[in-house]
């Protein structure tokens, strides 16, 4: 019946990729397994993405509940809560009192950002080196130690939990942060534009700005006469005041951050990252060469982290910095 009430509500994954979640839970619950799990992905690294943490804070019971109800709904199952090191010292004690007897782990997350990816969370799990897997298989075919593996985040099992209880009112929860008055974390419709979320928010701002969707690194850059369209994915809104942001700044910004964060696997990541900063420290970067690199990373890497530099890079010198 749950698996039922998913697709009727088309409940997407709230992580950033948003996928049918119902289409997950069916293929791992109606494959044939001794063993399957369930994980639910707390690890949270994309900067300007912080609302797994409210709702840790204010709703751990809602989550533990979704959890029960997927470890009740796909048969010898067992789960793991996959926890940001900052949320495992902070939520562990309250997320044991909820979990009481079933059958769910937590889990300290081991790595940085790269270990918010679903394949990258299992081989943590299983001590190997921290990178993506190949896919397919997926997870939900092969996924922990080989089994069946159900990966959801926060939000998307407080959703579930509101499903099942008849209390599912078609919201999200938005982390708003930047030049603003009043960042923080707030529950609204899903289909509200990114126009209609700043204004009930009081964070619609009297100058020139534009907006970072989707987190802080490799989330795409819209101009103030694109704020007709909805959030989806991690539901992050960061505003820049047009007159004060420096756009050679913020890709440094970016840069710096997948450089740091990126696993060193791949060679168009790895080299491609390094390149760039390389450009960019010059006194007349070609663009010709950071864009041939930027379509090289959205091609070829082996993963998401690689595939997200462009975004954020070519949408801001698309939209803002004309060059």
């Amino acid at each position: 019946m749950i698996i039922k009430n998913l697709e009727k509500y088309n409940l997407k994954g709230r992580g950033g990729a948003s996928f049918p979640v119902w289409l997950k839970w069916n293929e791992v619950q109606g494959s044939k397994s001794e063993k399957k799990y369930i994980i639910c992905n707390a690890s949270e690294g994309e900067p300007a993405v912080f609302k797994d943490g409210y709702i840790l804070e204010n709703y751990p019971d809602e989550v533990i509940n979704g959890i029960k109800i997927a470890l009740t709904t796909i048969n010898n199952s067992s789960a793991i809560i996959y926890l940001r090191k900052d949320y495992y010292k902070k939520f562990k004690i309250k997320l044991k009192k909820l979990i009481g007897k079933s059958p769910i782990e937590l889990r300290k997350k081991t790595c940085g950002y790269l270990c918010g990816e679903e394949t990258t969370i299992l081989e943590s799990l299983e001590g190997k080196r921290e990178e993506p897997r190949n896919k397919p298989p997926y997870p939900s075919e092969s996924g922990l130690f080989g089994y069946p593996t159900l990966i959801n985040n926060v939000e998307t099992f407080f959703c579930v939990s509101k499903i099942a209880k008849g209390d599912y009112k078609n919201t999200r929860f938005y982390s708003i942060s930047g030049d603003i008055k009043n960042p923080g974390v707030y529950e609204l419709p899903e289909n509200w534009s990114i126009k209609k979320i700043l204004n009930k928010t009081d964070n619609f701002p009297a100058f020139n700005f534009f907006v970072q969707i989707n987190g802080g690194a490799g989330g795409e850059i819209f101009n103030n006469e694109e704020l007709s369209i909805t959030v989806s994915g991690s539901g992050a809104i960061l505003v820049y005041n047009f007159e004060k942001a420096k756009p050679l700044s913020l890709i440094n910004q970016w840069l710096n951050f997948f450089y740091n964060e990126n696993c060193g696997k791949c060679v168009p990541c790895r080299e491609g990252i390094l390149r760039l900063k390389e450009i960019l420290a010059e006194k007349k970067p070609n663009l010709d060469t950071i864009k041939d690199i930027l379509f090289a990373l959205k091609e070829t890497s082996y993963c998401a982290l690689g595939k997200s530099v462009p975004i954020p890079i070519e949408s801001l010198i698309k939209k803002i910095w004309i060059i």
